[in-house]
């Protein structure tokens, strides 16, 4: 089957410095591509070749099987349809006017519309959720609104490939989501679309496939969860990144860290259970920590982000309680550790080992967010005395990602871990 869309080879230099070197890629009809990178690296200069606007300097475009190239400027927008990045316009027309713009290609030599161009324009602007504001000025509308004026007009030109340059640069979250599910159901209807997007989440929600751009090239190509990994999103971006999958959309979410100038050295044991540590993993390994979580079920969302962050894992079985291996590699890596910290979890018959080591660690980081004993302790009277025990031995914060990491630093700046010899340890704390 030939390809909506055929990049072979494109080179692009603009004012003598290479844009795009090199850059072959194609798009199935029907696809939703998302075309991500840093600024710069020649998202815009791609979308622009491939609707014409700029001749490659080596390769070529095929759109249809078209060689744009080789087409004109009327037949070329009756394939290839545009949403730009800027929305700029100096004259006051109308915003029907300005949707109506979108059926030029289709229009006779002699300019007449038809009652099919005006029933085009408004379809569009009911899509795109502009009809109320078709008798004003487009530039007295918001940002946001002229953004959607633009889609507008993209839709009423009725092309097979649509194109779209941050779509969502100047909307706010609501109707961020609402113009890309207006791109999905146009994809769901037969349309090819390729959108270049900021917002990694929102691209991996919405694309069937991505392009990673930068350096000139398409560094990954394919679904999201195969080009957005943290080794991929630290080469792109030169940050370094956690990638797990979102609870809701169960797409990909990057969570991307600058580098930290006062990365600390030192090894973390954090115990969780039910996503209560996921924030405060994200964060102690963006400070430079070496983290090692558990005991947690396998498929608690804190086991998963300590898989994504590479720690040092100890996990049970969905469900089963923790058992003497799983307590016995919790002890081993509370002796390892330079500090540990205890999440806000649940204090249960099931994680009870786990707490009941932490007392011996040398004052542990408690975390805390407000909640009454009561609300989370499964464990009845034991449970109440244990939750007590654990706060007068360590050092009690809020469940503020921060502030944690800031107790953590103190902690291990002082030098005094639970294998100091003055300090007790979790297999020979004598306490009951």
């Amino acid at each position: 089957m030939t390809p909506a869309i055929d990049v072979d080879g494109v080179s692009v230099s603009l004012g003598g410095v290479t844009v795009l070197d090199a850059v072959s890629t194609s798009v199935d009809e029907g696809q939703f591509v998302g075309l991500v990178g840093p600024n710069g690296t020649g998202k815009t200069t791609l979308l622009r070749t491939i609707n014409g606007a700029l001749a490659p300097d080596r390769g070529a475009v095929h759109v249809a099987g078209e060689d744009v190239a080789a087409l004109g400027s009327r037949a070329t927008s009756q394939l290839v349809a545009t949403v730009p990045q800027s929305t700029a316009i100096a004259f006051e027309f109308p915003v029907r006017h300005v949707v109506a713009m979108g059926r030029t290609p289709h229009i006779g030599r002699f300019g007449t519309r038809t009652t099919a161009d005006r029933e085009a324009v408004d379809a569009a602007m009911e899509r795109a959720a502009i009809a109320n504001l078709a008798d004003r000025p487009v530039t007295e509308v918001s940002g946001g609104e002229r953004q959607r004026v633009f889609l507008a007009r993209a839709l009423a030109q009725d092309t097979p490939v649509l194109l779209l340059d941050e779509p969502t640069s100047d909307l706010d979250v609501n109707h961020q989501v609402r113009t890309l599910d207006i791109v999905s159901e146009l994809v769901a209807e037969g349309r090819t679309v390729v959108a270049a997007i900021h917002d990694l989440d929102l691209a991996a929600r919405y694309c069937d496939e991505l392009r990673l751009l930068y350096d000139g090239r398409v560094q990954a190509a394919g679904p999201p969860a195969s080009v957005l990994t943290g080794a991929t999103v630290e080469a792109a971006f030169g940050a370094r990144a956690t990638v797990t999958d979102h609870p809701v959309t169960g797409s990909v979410s990057v969570t991307a860290f600058v580098d930290d100038p006062d990365a600390a050295d030192g090894r973390v044991h954090v115990v969780g259970g039910g996503g209560a540590a996921t924030p405060l993993l994200h964060r102690l390994d963006a400070a430079g920590f070496e983290c090692s979580v558990g005991a947690v079920s396998a498929d608690d969302p804190d086991a998963e982000t300590a898989r994504a962050i590479d720690a040092d894992l100890v996990t049970v079985p969905p469900y089963a309680p923790v058992d003497d291996e799983a307590r016995g590699g919790v002890v081993d890596r509370l002796r390892r550790a330079d500090a540990v910290v205890v999440a806000d979890v649940t204090v249960a018959p099931g994680n009870r080992p786990v707490l009941d080591a932490v007392r011996g660690a040398d004052a542990p980081v408690v975390v805390v967010d407000g909640r009454p004993i009561d609300e989370r302790n499964f464990a009845g009277a034991a449970g109440r005395r244990l939750d007590a025990r654990l706060r007068t031995r360590g050092r009690v914060v809020d469940d503020d990602p921060a502030a944690v990491v800031a107790a953590v630093r103190r902690v291990v700046g002082r030098g005094t871990t639970d294998t100091d010899p003055d300090s007790r340890t979790a297999e020979t704390d004598p306490r009951p």
